[in-house]
């Protein structure tokens, strides 16, 4: 057993006298490798034009302990009715690409309350009341409004953020989504069945009485006030004041035409009448869903669509998969700018879905069915223009809120499909 730790020594030192002759003869080529990999190295540095001329000199350009840091003034936004407006224009790639003209789309999804340009009408109809002393925060105030979704969602978070509460009564056949996220929201929804305007359990008509019908209760605490996007003057005048200046100042006052569909028609009109004031040759193109009577007041001075004859109507509304645009009444918002109207595309439904999948494939942008409408119509006139004019249109709200109807009729996105713009474009008006 003893003599066991001397075998073991004598072992090791054989190794070890046996690795370092072994090194030896390796190592110079093991040098000569790396030096030669070191000359590539500094040859390709070099060759970049970064030799030692170039070095790049580091320095400490921060503050000296206790002098005071300068910033730029930041302004932080108050509450989230402070995050709406001053949304992003983007240029669309594949339509621009498609058509040789600049086609450029106003993200209205990315407002910061309820996510749609009706966060501008429903913050300027809650200013206007409250400046009017018909409105009082924190009082019991409770706002009613008929809508077929995206301004009540809007009215709904603005009730929350600025001390109000919300009753929505909205047509039974919209999306499930969206009334999931009025409830979300703490607002009381009223899904009623579709009807005619003429007709009292009307979406709009009901909201209406049950606002009155609340001031006129002394069981209830504060006053009912009635929202009335269609008709109320601060709804054009949101746009007037806001989407219509941001557009003429992020294209930096040049643009050929805007684009935009119609629901109240407050978009199209309050933004038509700024952008005329200062381009008094800009083209207004209103795009109007299958359905919608609107492409006739336009185009002929009246409100009639042959989906509307006796017996061929499927719905008490508007005969498309489309929401949010399109109407087969008069509105005070449309009318305050339908002679800055110049003209309109009728877009239908397979048009829409063809159009929201297409910008999906091809762009990643994954938006709502009005939305969709506006971009048929937007290529539609860039094709009529010819290349080289710059066009804009609205992105009104993400294809979140439309999943269960308008998204359930597209399916699920795979590879891109054989489908050209043409093909989507040009069916007959």
């Amino acid at each position: 057993m003893d003599s066991h730790p001397r075998i073991y020594t004598t072992i090791a030192f054989v190794a070890g006298v046996l690795l370092t002759l072994g090194f030896k003869d390796f190592y110079p080529d093991l040098e000569r490798r790396f030096r030669q990999r070191r000359r590539n190295r500094v040859n390709t540095i070099v060759g970049a034009g970064l030799a030692d001329a170039d070095k790049v000199e580091l320095s400490d350009n921060t503050k000296h302990e206790g002098e005071k840091l300068e910033f730029n003034r930041v302004d932080i936004p108050e509450g989230i009715e402070g995050c709406i407006g001053n949304t992003p224009l983007f240029r669309i790639k594949s339509l621009s690409e498609e058509t040789g003209c600049e086609i450029l789309g106003k993200a209205e999804f990315l407002n910061g309350g309820g996510g749609s340009p009706k966060d501008r009408v429903a913050l300027n109809i809650i200013n206007m009341a409250e400046a009017q002393g018909l409105l009082t925060p924190y009082s019991g105030d409770k706002i009613y409004e008929g809508t077929v979704g995206s301004t009540g969602i809007s009215l709904a978070t603005l009730c929350r953020a600025k001390g109000y509460l919300a009753h929505i009564c909205m047509p039974s056949d919209q999306a499930t989504e969206k009334s999931d996220l009025l409830l979300k929201l703490g607002a009381v929804v009223e899904r009623v069945p579709p009807a005619p305007i003429i007709d009292p359990m009307h979406f709009v008509n009901r909201a209406r009485s049950l606002a009155a019908e609340h001031t006129a209760d002394p069981e209830h605490s504060g006053r009912g006030f009635f929202a009335n996007q269609f008709e109320i003057e601060a709804n054009w005048k949101a746009h007037f004041d806001g989407t219509g200046p941001e557009i003429y100042r992020q294209c930096g006052g040049k643009l050929d035409a805007f684009v935009a569909g119609a629901g109240t028609g407050g978009t199209i009109a309050g933004v038509a009448r700024y952008l005329k004031l200062h381009l008094p040759d800009i083209k207004i193109v209103l795009a109007d869903p299958q359905g919608s009577g609107l492409f006739n007041r336009i185009k002929y001075g009246v409100m009639f669509d042959p989906k509307e004859k006796e017996g061929t109507r499927r719905r008490h509304q508007v005969d498309t998969i489309v929401e949010g645009i399109g109407i087969n009444r008069v509105t005070a918002n449309f009318e305050a700018g339908r002679e800055l109207i110049d003209d309109a595309f009728r877009v239908d439904d397979e048009q829409a879905l063809s159009m929201a999948r297409w910008l999906v494939e091809n762009d990643g942008i994954f938006v709502g069915s009005s939305s969709a409408v506006n971009c048929v119509a937007a290529a539609k006139l860039a094709r009529k223009l010819g290349p080289g004019h710059r066009i804009v249109t609205i992105l009104c709200d993400s294809g979140t809120r439309h999943l269960s109807k308008f998204w359930a009729s597209i399916g699920n996105i795979g590879g891109k499909t054989d489908v050209s713009l043409d093909d989507i474009i040009t069916r007959i008006d």
